[in-house]
């Protein structure tokens, strides 16, 4: 009876912390929202009509954003795909307000201090102060509206091709001019659907890839909710395969039954092995490992590096996926050529990427860490807000060179 009653423990521990995320996802967002009725609503001192109509409206922006996430996970796509629409929309809409007003802020901060060192503040009575705050509250209320406009533009627009050449030094020189196309972060699901898949499948296979490396975060939603929808993946073709790596947005929608369904599809799952690419002539290895918070969901899943390359001969050129760019570290240890991440998005919205960029140490392309190189796609898709500024959507041809 013993280890049955240890059983509930990790699951326990999950539920905690959890319910410690959501709460604190809750208050940050709470915040924000006071934030914008202080500084655009409250501080110009418009009638109180405006202000309540604008107090009001903003709670229940605020009240929809947890109702948007509770739908998305509980109802059918179809049925929940314009309150995700509008939901998602508006958190971007938020983010653009609060990063204004921030800019905003710390700029009159920043003024502030400089004019009472030289000592040049002006006097100014109520009515000079209102007149500013209406001024700055139509300024940042302008600003953000233009970074949303492009925004939306840039996350519903055409994905891009990324075309990045890479030197090996151990890829046997009948394999140079490889080519791998690289999707990631698609994340099929709320806002994203059919349609969508069946044009990157009809972009990659144009491209006659000889590997095509799915780096996880495929899905936002389980495999009854969106089966159909990745059923286009099935048309994928390669001339060595198409493989795939879990990504934490996997765990979140049900990993083991995800995997089951993409090898259903034709696409075999990586998850800590390795495989042969090429021939007898010439080849190179290609790994693949689960999601570096993949331990935290148990049922034998996690990231483990050393059984993926047991056995392998060092001399080979090796190739990893693996989906989040912080998994570079133990990758050069272990002598990886070169690590195919994404995760990070490019940042999707400027500027998140400098607070992306505390979590990972690459955010976007190519970098090297001593002897191993690290490309780092934006992603194809997105997630949350239908909105993409200064890190346009990707399909990225990589082409191998031998060194």
């Amino acid at each position: 009876m013993e280890p049955a009653q240890a059983q509930p423990a990790p699951r326990t521990a999950r539920a905690l912390s959890f319910s410690l995320f959501i709460a604190l996802a809750l208050s940050v967002l709470a915040g924000a929202h006071y934030y914008v009725w202080l500084r655009l609503i409250h501080a110009p001192g418009w009638s109180e009509a405006a202000a309540r109509a604008g107090g009001a409206a903003l709670v229940l922006l605020f009240v929809s954003l947890p109702l948007t996430f509770g739908l998305v996970r509980n109802l059918p796509r179809e049925k929940s795909r314009l309150v995700a629409l509008f939901g998602f929309s508006w958190l971007g809409v938020l983010f653009y307000l609060v990063t204004t007003l921030a800019a905003a802020d710390l700029g009159l901060f920043v003024w502030e201090i400089v004019a009472r060192w030289l000592g040049t503040v002006p006097a100014a009575g109520a009515e000079e102060r209102l007149a500013f705050s209406r001024t700055m509250a139509g300024g940042v209320a302008l600003v953000a509206g233009g970074a949303v406009l492009l925004a939306l533009r840039g996350g519903l627009g055409r994905v891009r091709l990324r075309e990045v050449e890479i030197t090996l030094a151990r890829l046997p020189r009948a394999m140079s001019g490889t080519t791998i196309v690289q999707l990631s972060d698609v994340h099929v699901g709320p806002t994203i659907g059919r349609e969508f898949v069946e044009n990157i499948v009809r972009q990659t296979n144009a491209l006659e890839p000889d590997v095509i490396a799915i780096t996880g975060d495929l899905v936002d939603g389980s495999v009854d909710q969106l089966r159909d929808q990745v059923a286009p993946l099935a048309e994928l073709r390669a001339k060595y395969g198409v493989y795939f790596v879990t990504g934490n947005h996997e765990y979140y929608s049900g990993a083991r039954r995800w995997c089951s369904e993409l090898e259903r599809l034709g696409i075999k799952v990586l998850r800590n092995e390795r495989v042969s690419v090429g021939d007898a002539t010439a080849s190179f290895d290609l790994a693949g490992v689960d999601d570096a918070t993949a331990h935290r969901f148990g049922r034998g899943h996690g990231a483990n590096l050393e059984a993926a390359l047991a056995g392998r001969d060092p001399e080979r050129e090796l190739v990893l996926l693996a989906h989040q760019p912080r998994q570079i570290h133990e990758a050069a240890q272990a002598g990886v050529g070169l690590q195919l991440s994404g995760h990070t998005h490019g940042g999707q919205l400027w500027p998140w990427r400098y607070m992306v960029r505390l979590d990972q140490p690459v955010v976007s392309g190519l970098s090297r860490f001593g002897a191993t190189q690290i490309y780092v796609s934006n992603g194809t898709g997105y997630w949350g807000p239908p909105m993409r500024l200064g890190a346009p959507p990707e399909i990225t041809r990589l082409t191998l060179r031998a060194g």
